[in-house]
């Protein structure tokens, strides 16, 4: 992967102050805390848009950034104090977009399962629906388990040059 770093947000985002701990100033280093899920999304953009991602690729890898994200807040920190580390870059045939944290080990794939189309809405167990969503949206979802630290990759494809 080629690492892409000229993101405009990297090293911080306004508003948000850089999470204690962080000190690389090519990625966005953010507290785990919902005021941080807007940063983490522009640079997500910022990161498509730069690509020329077609609108429709761009909206899905924001929505699998932003349930990503969401979800290592809400249930991997458990509103603990935490941080998420974002960065990305732009290769001929695709956009990426890596997320780390320090929260206790969770492959989110896990909570991934397709909706049971056959039972009515008001029976459905809660919960995974997002997950499921989001990451069949991007074109390639990895994750692994690196030193004790949960890092989640997206990969969506570009289109090719014209």
């Amino acid at each position: 992967m080629t690492f892409d770093f000229e993101t405009g947000t990297a090293g911080g985002a306004a508003g948000v102050a850089q999470a204690p701990g962080c000190g690389d100033a090519r990625a966005l280093c953010v507290p785990a805390t919902i005021e941080s899920l807007e940063p983490v999304a522009g640079f997500v953009l910022g990161l498509g848009e730069r690509a020329r991602l077609p609108e429709s690729s761009l909206y899905r890898l924001r929505l699998a950034a932003d349930e990503l994200a969401t979800n290592i807040v809400l249930h991997g920190y458990h509103g603990e104090p935490g941080s998420i580390t974002v960065d990305g870059g732009i290769d001929p045939g695709q956009v990426w977009v890596r997320f780390q944290d320090d929260a206790p080990a969770f492959d989110p794939r896990q909570g991934m399962r397709e909706p049971a189309r056959d039972v009515p809405l008001e029976e459905r167990q809660i919960g995974g629906l997002g997950v499921f969503l989001a990451f069949t949206a991007v074109d390639v979802f990895e994750y692994e388990l690196v030193a004790g630290r949960n890092v989640s990759t997206l990969v969506m494809r570009r289109p090719a040059a014209e």
